[in-house]
């Protein structure tokens, strides 16, 4: 039996399978992407694929703690976007 890689959701604090999880990826440059791949360099933060967790990672600014750079707009859109597409 093959062993899922598991990862913590950085608002929630649940552990989950990776597959479930969204990677939001800060460069060496300090740009923020989200990253689909799960291989992406630099330092990242995984979300729940929920869209209130989103939601509360917005309000609180808990990603631009974690990531130590100001997450635009832009990449919480990103996030729920890929939730609608699910």
């Amino acid at each position: 039996m093959k062993k899922m890689p598991e990862r913590t959701c950085v608002i929630t604090k649940e552990k989950t399978l990776k597959k479930d999880l969204m990677r939001v990826v800060r460069d060496k440059e300090g740009n923020v992407s989200v990253d689909i791949t799960g291989k992406a360099n630099g330092r990242g933060a995984y979300l729940k694929k929920d869209k209130d967790v989103v939601e509360k990672a917005r309000k609180t600014k808990a990603l631009d703690r974690i990531l130590e750079v100001e997450i635009p707009e832009s990449i919480y859109e990103e996030m729920l976007n890929i939730i609608e597409e699910r």
